[in-house]
Formats: structure tokens, sequence, C-alpha cells
């Protein structure tokens, strides 16, 4: 099967999302929609190459971002051409799931949503907020200013190939979470994989409930069982 895969710039579940195109990818062709987000959290969290190994960039194995599709994001009409056979989104941000519901199309994913849709392609969404409470992600690598020392010279700034330190920060648009800045500070004010608790608001969670009223649409609660699917 060739398959659609949309990312959008959350965080949490996409390490769950990255094992699930794993599996999904060793019997079908998946082709990458990244949002702008998409892009930059897929490498803040040191998945760009496992995602170039998902998606070697030959035909219908390619990855497509927004930077590069533009604004009329030209490769989501292959859906009216029906080359695709269904479109799974995840993770989806609370902004993306806002828009298709209101039915606003104004990026990669929205559009290819839109899309797949209109040419009645099924599309399996997974929200990162779905019901009200509490969910748990992990953070991308930053630093403590509270443990920091400031050091004349910082250790981690001067190893980092893509020079992702400055003043005492990590720039995530450049960060590719290698790791390697963590074991350099001495005082463990690098930090990585900390949890934070996230509160779902109640019309992110509407908004998630609304979603399973559209034709075509399958939301599903969690990465996992996307594999099940395919």
């Amino acid at each position: 099967m060739d398959i659609a895969w949309g990312i959008t710039g959350a965080g949490h579940l996409l390490k769950e999302t990255f094992s699930a195109m794993e599996d999904v990818s060793k019997e079908n062709r998946i082709t990458a929609f990244l949002s702008l987000g998409g892009e930059e959290v897929i490498k803040a969290y040191g998945l760009w190459d496992k995602l170039n190994a998902i998606c070697p960039r030959d035909y219908m194995q390619e990855i497509l971002t927004s930077k590069a599709e533009g604004k009329s994001s030209p490769t989501t009409g292959r859906f009216f051409l029906k080359r695709y056979d269904a479109l799974v989104a995840s993770p989806v941000t609370t902004n993306t799931v806002a828009k298709i519901v209101h039915g606003i199309s104004d990026t990669l994913v929205t559009n290819a949503v839109s899309h797949a849709v209109k040419s009645m392609t099924q599309v399996y969404i997974c929200p990162v907020d779905r019901f009200v409470g509490e969910n748990e992600t992990i953070l991308p690598h930053y630093v403590d200013r509270d443990i920091c020392e400031n050091c004349s010279t910082c250790p981690p700034e001067e190893i980092c190939d893509q020079k992702a330190f400055k003043d005492r920060r990590i720039d995530l648009l450049k960060c590719t979470a290698c790791g390697d800045c963590v074991s350099e500070c001495e005082y463990g004010a690098v930090i990585e994989g900390r949890k934070a608790t996230i509160k779902v608001r109640e019309i992110d969670a509407k908004n998630a409930r609304l979603l399973e009223e559209i034709e075509f649409i399958t939301v599903i609660d969690h990465p996992g069982v996307i594999k099940e699917l395919f």
C-alpha cells in the first residue's frame, strides 16, 4: 500500500509515531508530509535520520516539507489521482485539529487532509490532546539556568557542530538532539528527557470530538494502533 503520513509540530507522541511508522514501512511505502513545526520538532528530538531511513526519497517515499511545497502544496494533488490508499496524521497538534474541524487548509498537512477527504480517501488522525485531563510529555534538550554556572568558556557550545548554543540557550531550530552536549557540561545544566505535565483544555478536547463527525476521518487514541490498520 501507499500511505501518506502527516506530521505536525507536536513533541508529544512523536517517538511513538516513529515506532509505528517503522513498523508500517516494512510492508508499505510511506510519503511524509511535514508542516513547518513538524520538520522542526523531528530535528529537535533527533529523529531526522530515522525519517530518512523510513522515507528514502524514492517516488512515493519522499519527505515533503512545507518549505519546499509552498502555499499551494502541489503534491497533495496526488490524492485526487488516487495515488494513496490512506492518509495517517500523527501526531496532530491542537492547532491543526482546530483548523481541520473549521475547514481551514493553510498548511501542508491540513491541505493533505482536505484533499484526502475530498477524494474520499480514508484518513486516520491521532490528536495529542483528545480528552480533558493531563498528559505527560518529554521535553527536548534545554539549559537549566538555575544550574548553569555561566562559564566563560562553555564546553557544550564549543563542541556543538550545529551552533545551536547561544547565550546559555539551545536554539531548537538548529539542534539535532545528538546529545553530545549533555556529558560536556560538568555541572549537569544541559537537560534531556525531562518529563512535563500538560493540561488538555476543554476546547481542544471538543475539537477532537468534532473530528469524529467528519466523513472519511477516523480518530485514533494512540500511534500504537496504527500498525494494525495496515
